[in-house]
């Protein structure tokens, strides 16, 4: 049966004191709006409706960056989560299957725990993910009648035999399309907060002999964040389980809580990652790699054998090829480095092509920007570049060529030439003592008559 999300992402988030949309705030590198909308991808659905309200515009570009099918749809008044998901009615109209409704401040959920909502879903006309607390404080509590689920209480509306009750809502919700709507279009806001609950949606269903049942997941998984230090926690919680499954997959993490890993690092096993090294989204290191200490990679490729750092940085486009150094204080960005190349020391290579086993020398810059225009730098193979050249883009160094410390390259070498572009050495024997001498008088002059 084809499978709609739902994704709630109106909310204010008032206590994040922001004036970011609270489901744009990130989590390892993502929005936690985008965190969720990965988990449904399991479920392979055809429709992804997103429910937007404060910070619309934002929230719509954030969704649509992730999944460009994804379609939105605004709740101009924040009347409750029955009000919210009312808001897909029409836009679902069309759809004949599940509709599973997500949270974007909800961004933990696992694939297989939306798999089983959606297995239970044969065996019942609503399905709900609950979850056993540690601490059940103010979540809405499951009222079971034996293996189906009787009711939905929101914490201020339970009594308090209610509230001894452990198992908790998550707010996920799975029912089929047109059961979610004519139920949520019986759904009152005769509460203490005077809200349309789509946890209601239960009791009503009951009463029209429908059956409702519950899947439950880990506490961990329904971590909703509504303030700055949840937020953190939630950052904390990603890490925690992002080293862990690095370890699991046989990745050396030398000092593993200074590791800092975006949602979507791919890490190859036998690579050695040193202290101190962030990844940010979109990074691919391949197997037996070494990323030493301080470095910072993102958007980037690196291949077998690559050693990083220590104190570098990959920025997007930057694609290395199999046993390529980039050493300490490098950056590179919008580059392709090919195979055995060395950058190992103080040097900017942007919008360039390295051939293989060619060496950067320390202190080199391709002169990529004019001001307006990005040009770009072509070095061939085992090339030499002597140290501090500044190589002033567009321009071309040919295979096996070379260029002398300090020069500034302003044209095309072939292969296998030298060039060397400075201005000559003059040595003025005794001038530096007399120059010396000449500045001493100056200060003890001026000292004076002061």
């Amino acid at each position: 049966m084809s499978t709609a999300l739902v994704i709630l992402a109106a909310g204010m988030g008032t206590r994040m004191n922001s004036d970011l949309p609270k489901v744009l705030h990130q989590i390892a590198g993502a929005p936690m709006l985008a965190h969720a909308m990965l988990s449904g991808l399991s479920l392979e659905p055809s429709r992804i409706i997103v429910v937007a309200g404060h910070g619309a515009d934002q929230v719509a570009a954030a969704a649509e960056e992730v999944m460009p099918f994804a379609q939105i749809v605004l709740q101009e008044e924040q009347n409750g989560t029955a009000h919210a998901v009312d808001q897909a009615r029409e836009a679902l109209a069309d759809f004949d299957g599940d509709v599973i409704v997500l949270y974007g401040d909800t961004p933990f959920i696992r694939p297989e725990t939306l798999e089983a909502m959606k297995t239970a879903r044969a065996r019942h006309d609503v399905v709900v993910l609950g979850f056993e607390a540690a601490d059940p404080g103010r979540y809405g509590r499951l009222v079971m009648d034996g293996q189906r689920l009787d009711r939905i209480v929101e914490f201020k509306d339970a009594s308090e035999e209610e509230r001894k009750i452990t198992l908790c809502n998550s707010g996920l919700i799975c029912a089929d399309r047109s059961v979610l709507f004519d139920l949520i279009a019986a759904v009152g806001n005769d509460n203490a907060a005077g809200e349309y609950y789509l946890t209601d949606i239960v009791g009503l269903a009951r009463a029209r002999g429908l059956s409702a049942g519950a899947v439950t997941c880990d506490e961990a998984e329904t971590m909703g964040i509504n303030s700055r230090s949840e937020l953190a926690g939630a950052e904390a919680a990603f890490q925690a389980r992002a080293r862990a499954q690095a370890l699991e997959d046989g990745v050396t993490l030398t000092a593993p809580e200074t590791v800092h890993f975006a949602f979507d690092t791919i890490i190859g096993r036998d690579t050695v990652i040193e202290p101190n090294v962030v990844f940010g989204p979109n990074v691919t290191v391949e197997s037996g790699a070494r990323i030493r200490a301080f470095s910072h990679l993102e958007g980037c490729h690196v291949s077998r054998g690559g050693i990083i750092g220590p104190y570098a940085r990959l920025r997007p486009g930057a694609e290395l090829a199999e046993d390529v150094h980039v050493g300490n204080f490098v950056e590179v960005k919008n580059a392709r480095v090919d195979r055995a190349a060395k950058i190992n020391h103080l040097t900017y290579i942007g919008d360039a092509e390295i051939g293989e086993e060619t060496n950067i020398g320390a202190g080199t810059i391709t002169c990529n920007y004019d001001g307006v225009f990005k040009h770009k730098t072509r070095i061939g193979a085992r090339a030499f570049i002597g140290s501090s050249t500044m190589l002033v883009a567009p321009v071309s160094i040919g295979d096996e060529a070379m260029t002398g410390s300090g020069s500034v390259i302003t044209k095309d070498v072939e292969p296998g030439a030298l060039a060397i572009a400075r201005a000559r050495q003059e040595t003025k024997p005794g001038m530096a003592r007399k120059l010396m001498e000449m500045l001493r008088l100056k200060k003890a002059r001026k000292a004076e008559t002061e």
